[in-house]
């Protein structure tokens, strides 16, 4: 019963909000199956299945509310659930930025299920298995790697009229080789909601292939590069500035968005005009949930356009405060990325560093987006158009805003955690010293 359909689901909500005594009442239940297999040193090691479902319940008196969850479905429990969030919204302190639940809404169509990840099973995990395993035993390299799928609804209802529903998929597939020697490693992964576009070997080979190439990587001085970043490595720094363009934040002096003696930059031209962001729930690579966590419908958002802020999020109570439309804070971004492929970028750079991902990111300094991190799992010296050796890992200090500003080229956006991100060729990148670490 983990999965329920939507008429299954908005009858369970109904019973819960008709034992409801509160001023206002949401219910969301939630469920699905979650499925994983994990092998390192070439051998399956865990694999696993489980099926969960859970309810919760929030309600509200005035702006005091009170939470709780359940795994039990039958009327006792939700009566005795909804009992005890009410005995809680009571005893809780007001909520001064508390906002009234929404009424009815109306949400887009989602895209976010795949009958392939659905039907995946342990035949399947295994399979997969032994197609990433095999490559790298044939070429005496080690792999690590792990797959998650997952296959479940959501629904939220209230006591004000609103109901959705949505299904949903996931696959991600990460694996990382390593020579036999220890001294060459490589990286590779794939997300998507539907499995039929996965293929592990393909992911696996290109990991294989980076921890071949990366043995015994030579020091080079650290100091400001061309460097060529994988869409992994692209979108582990800008996934930091798109989560950072909050309008509160902002507001209150403590974003890269926030102007000095007060006021945001919103509709300032911040990054190189080739720079364009939006979200989309109904992207056909990146599809999501059709509403965000408050329930407020998701939309097409254009973020920053030819490299101006166009957008930033904001609550309800936010904008209610600041006197403006809420906007929603997305599940996913699209950097829209250019013409140029990875291997042109390659030859048409003179001396560069090609990096696979970072790891390991920390803020420095949050108000101009400044971050520290290592290079991992693949790092090359280019020179005159060519791949010339394995580099020694590097610490970087480096702030997204300033590499949107110094942009040489960009690629086709590919997916990549949740996000479409482009490779991207970026001028003087600052690398500040050399990692021992493979």
């Amino acid at each position: 019963m983990a999965i329920l359909t939507q008429q299954e689901a908005k009858a369970i909500i109904d019973k819960v909000l008709s034992y409801a005594k509160a001023d206002e009442t949401e219910v969301s239940i939630r469920g699905g199956r979650t499925g994983n297999i994990r092998y390192a040193r070439n051998t399956v090691n865990t694999s696993g299945e489980s099926d969960e479902i859970s309810l919760s319940i929030t309600s509200v008196y005035g702006k005091k509310s009170g939470s709780t969850s359940i795994n039990e479905l039958d009327d006792e429990s939700l009566k005795k659930a909804v009992s005890r969030a009410e005995e809680i919204a009571v005893l809780a302190p007001e909520n001064p930025e508390y906002m009234p639940m929404l009424g009815p809404q109306n949400y887009g169509t989602s895209r976010t299920f795949a009958k392939a990840t659905d039907s995946i099973n342990p035949d399947y995990r295994a399979q997969l298995a032994v197609d990433s395993i095999k490559p790298c035993v044939d070429n005496n390299l080690t792999a690590a790697g792990y797959l998650e799928d997952f296959s479940g609804f959501v629904a939220t209802g209230n006591s004000k009229g609103l109901f959705g529903y949505n299904q949903s998929t996931s696959v991600d597939f990460t694996v990382t080789v390593r020579s036999a020697d220890g001294t060459g490693s490589g990286y590779a992964g794939r997300d998507f909601n539907d499995a039929a576009l996965l293929k592990a070997g393909e992911v696996t080979n290109v990991a294989a292939q980076k921890a071949m190439a990366s043995v015994n990587a030579q020091a080079i001085e650290p100091g400001k590069y061309t460097v060529i970043l994988e869409p992994m490595a692209a979108n582990d720094l800008l996934r930091l500035l798109a989560s950072g363009m909050d309008a509160r934040s902002a507001d209150e002096g403590r974003s890269f968005l926030s102007k000095k003696g007060g006021g945001t930059k919103l509709g300032e031209k911040l990054f190189d005009e080739r720079v364009n962001i939006y979200s989309d729930p109904a992207h056909p690579e990146i599809p999501s949930a059709p509403w965000s966590g408050d329930g407020f419908p998701l939309e097409k958002t254009t973020w920053v356009e030819n490299g101006a802020v166009k957008n930033m999020f904001y609550s309800r109570y936010w904008a209610e405060k600041q006197g403006v439309q809420p906007v929603a804070r997305p599940q996913g971004f699209i950097f829209a990325g250019g013409n140029e492929s990875l291997p042109e970028m390659i030859r048409n750079t003179e001396r560069g560093i090609l990096v696979t991902r970072f790891w390991y990111i920390r803020a420095v300094d949050p108000q101009t987006l400044l971050y520290t991190g290592l290079t991992r799992d693949g790092t090359f010296y280019i020179e005159n158009g060519q791949i010339k050796f394995p580099v020694k890992n590097f610490r970087f200090n480096e702030s997204p805003i300033i590499m949107l500003n110094n942009i040489e080229s960009m690629g086709k956006p590919e997916r990549t955690s949740g996000n479409m991100v482009p490779p991207m060729k970026i001028r003087d990148f600052t690398f500040t010293s050399l990692s021992d670490a493979v």
